[in-house]
């Protein structure tokens, strides 16, 4: 679980991390005092929920959960305030809970404690990464439509390296092999790129693609994956190896026979 805080003073968010550290240790704990600071550091990591103040510098704290919502429509969103005067504001958003400071121990875990959404393994995950058979990517439930078709491949393959980043040159070479021009590929590579990016920005999903000078690569631990979770829980997944993986793809054919290893050697385990 990630929780995002944001105090309009130190002391204040340094009071606020202290407790709220106490009763949820095992989340990770992203403070800030400047709600723009906050708002970049949500783009590139899904939060579950934010302590926000109702005041801050830049953007209000209520904008800013407006901000939050529209990126993560599943986050709970808890408001610190001196008085009751925003509460109508923070129903409006939907808020998780209205707190009037001071925010004592007892009040910050009746809220942890009775989140309106639910927060576990997939909660807040709005991406599903089918491999097994063929390949697919579903947002809130829905295929995602990209402009080009090679731009759903250059997720597959994002997909199939696990948050590995992948080369302009690994990408190249797995779409096109050895055919055509290089630096027709290479110009056509930019145009996915970009449309992969406007893509990602239409569906508010920021942080899923991780670029780096050169390459990209899926934010694994932010997307739902039958491929991954399969690989972690073996037999305890709740999604079934039948045997076909990513069928659309020549290039899926390497880790397409580990996938068959792995799963005879369940199999031999059995008898």
């Amino acid at each position: 679980m990630t929780i995002l805080l944001v105090e309009n003073a130190a002391p204040a968010l340094e009071a606020l991390r202290r407790q709220v550290s106490v009763l949820a240790a095992d989340a990770r704990i992203l403070p800030f005092t400047g709600s723009l600071d906050a708002l970049a550091a949500a783009r590139q990591q899904a939060v579950d929920v934010a302590f926000l103040a109702t005041e801050l510098p830049e953007l209000s704290g209520l904008d800013l959960g407006q901000y939050l919502k529209d990126m993560y429509p599943q986050v709970n969103l808890v408001f610190l305030a001196d008085g009751a005067e925003r509460a109508l504001d923070a129903l409006d958003l939907h808020a998780s809970g209205y707190l009037v400071r001071p925010a004592t121990e007892k009040a910050l875990k009746r809220e942890l404690d009775d989140l309106r959404h639910p927060v576990g393994q997939a909660a807040g995950k709005r991406v599903f990464a089918q491999t097994f058979g063929n390949f697919e990517l579903f947002v809130d439930g829905e295929p995602v439509a990209f402009k080009y078709t090679r731009t759903k491949e250059i997720v597959a393959l994002l997909v199939n390296n696990r948050g590995a980043q992948t080369t302009n040159g690994e990408i190249i070479a797995a779409l096109w092999e050895d055919d055509g021009d290089p630096e027709k590929k290479a110009s056509y590579l930019s145009n996915l790129r970009q449309d992969l990016q406007n893509t990602m920005t239409r569906l508010k999903l920021p942080g899923i693609i991780v670029k780096q000078r050169g390459s990209l690569g899926i934010a694994a631990e932010k997307i739902e994956c039958d491929l991954y979770d399969w690989l972690a829980n073996k037999k305890q997944s709740k999604y079934h190896y039948l045997g076909d993986y990513m069928n659309q793809y020549s290039w899926a054919e390497t880790l397409h026979a580990e996938l068959d290893e792995i799963n005879w050697a369940m199999e031999d385990e059995e008898y």
